[in-house]
């Protein structure tokens, strides 16, 4: 991003901002929600009582001397950042230490019965066993007879929207996105995606996954039909080495998900063995890198991941805190190119997000103006009712 002009940093230091309000009022609800979700000890009650606190008035406070990762953490800013406040450092940063910081009240890593314990997991499981995860795994019957272009274009776009998509896909709701005045679907580079990945099918996709159940779940059914139809050989899925961000998916959460599809019978359970069997024979394979769950943008990412994404045909990008970390999490003006903001990328990259916070590349000026027009204050940036598939080749 070198040639590109610098946009300032997304802070959470504006009362009234979207980030502000994530730092002060939904990271002490995910605080309640994960005191609930288990029976914690006292200690580490108290240690969650004391993260609430810590978060909304308090200042950032290194991890302890024996952390096993604090000598990462200190290469990604720790030292920098201490004794600052929650609000005064990049937005980026801060959501990523809450995390951090909840998984060392929780004992996560700590030796004892509470290592490895996903405080999320109850809600991850609630969703994927929902009703409404039948409804959707029951609609891919609807796309069974339909030609492999349409369901391609289906399970790509139940990819993009996650647990809003039917699965069933009205296929853009017979043309009327294409005519609405302020299209759901903002930007829209899916041909130059499918002109990435062909039909040779010797390629390798690597996948940056973002949540777990309902959203995972359409991931795995567009991996299966990239596979299935030969347009790649191989697909990398890079998932989080911890839980993070409450809902975003690790190995254990693939495996939920994989389980999920078997079990559901019919189309689905064809899809979930085809992956089981891609898992066992490599042609599916799991990436946990430290890094996935860094509080940095990806323009920093290490050499060893940089290889792994410079070797795929194309690298996608799922969900909107990837997005951030793939463009840097900045007020960049609209407009600005998303190649020109990828620059950096050591390979082919798409993003599919729904958009969930602040920051945006690439729109036109039209789309732009039609978008501030219709919902004043600039809601459409952070609502989750309008999404992107953006691409940039080499």
């Amino acid at each position: 991003m070198s040639d590109t002009p610098t946009a300032p940093v997304i802070l959470g230091d504006e009362p009234g901002s979207f980030p502000h309000s994530v730092l002060a009022e939904r990271h002490p609800a995910i605080i309640r929600q994960v005191r609930e979700a288990f029976p914690y000890e006292p200690w580490q009650r108290r240690a969650l009582d004391a993260l609430l606190v810590n978060c909304t008035k308090g200042e950032i406070e290194p991890l302890p001397a024996d952390a096993h990762d604090r000598a990462r953490w200190e290469s990604w800013g720790m030292t920098t950042y201490a004794g600052q406040s929650w609000y005064d450092v990049p937005w980026l940063w801060s959501e990523s230490w809450f995390y951090r910081q909840l998984l060392h009240a929780v004992g996560y890593f700590a030796p004892g019965p509470w290592q490895g314990v996903d405080p999320f997991r109850p809600s991850k499981r609630a969703e994927l066993d929902s009703a409404a995860t039948d409804e959707e795994l029951a609609a891919l019957y609807a796309l069974a007879d339909r030609p492999a272009d349409e369901r391609a274009r289906a399970l790509l776009h139940g990819s993009l929207w996650g647990n809003r998509a039917d699965l069933g896909f009205r296929l853009s709701a017979e043309g009327a996105e294409e005519t609405a005045a302020v299209p759901g679907l903002v930007a829209d580079d899916s041909e130059r995606l499918w002109s990435l990945l062909g039909t040779s099918g010797t390629g390798t996709l690597c996948l940056v996954a973002d949540n777990a159940g309902r959203e995972l779940v359409p991931d795995l059914l567009l991996l299966d039909h990239l596979l299935t139809h030969g347009h790649i050989a191989r697909a990398v899925l890079h998932v989080k080495p911890y839980p993070y961000y409450v809902s975003d998916a690790t190995g254990a959460d693939v495996v939920d998900a994989l389980r999920r599809l078997t079990g559901a019978g019919g189309a689905a359970a064809g899809y979930g063995h085809r992956l089981w069997s891609a898992l066992s024979d490599g042609r599916l394979m799991l990436r946990a890198h430290p890094f996935s769950c860094s509080p940095l943008p990806y323009a920093d990412m290490p050499d060893d991941l940089r290889a792994d994404f410079a070797s795929a045909a194309v690298t996608v990008v799922k969900g909107d805190l990837n997005y951030r970390r793939l463009v840097g999490d900045r007020y960049w003006p609209p407009t600005t190119p998303f190649a020109d903001v990828t620059g950096y990328f050591p390979g082919p990259v798409a993003a599919l997000r729904t958009l969930k916070s602040d920051v945006i590349t690439g729109l036109t000026a039209d789309t732009e103006a039609a978008l501030d027009a219709a919902e004043t204050g600039g809601r459409w940036r952070t609502s989750g009712t309008h999404a992107l598939i953006q691409v940039r080749t080499r």
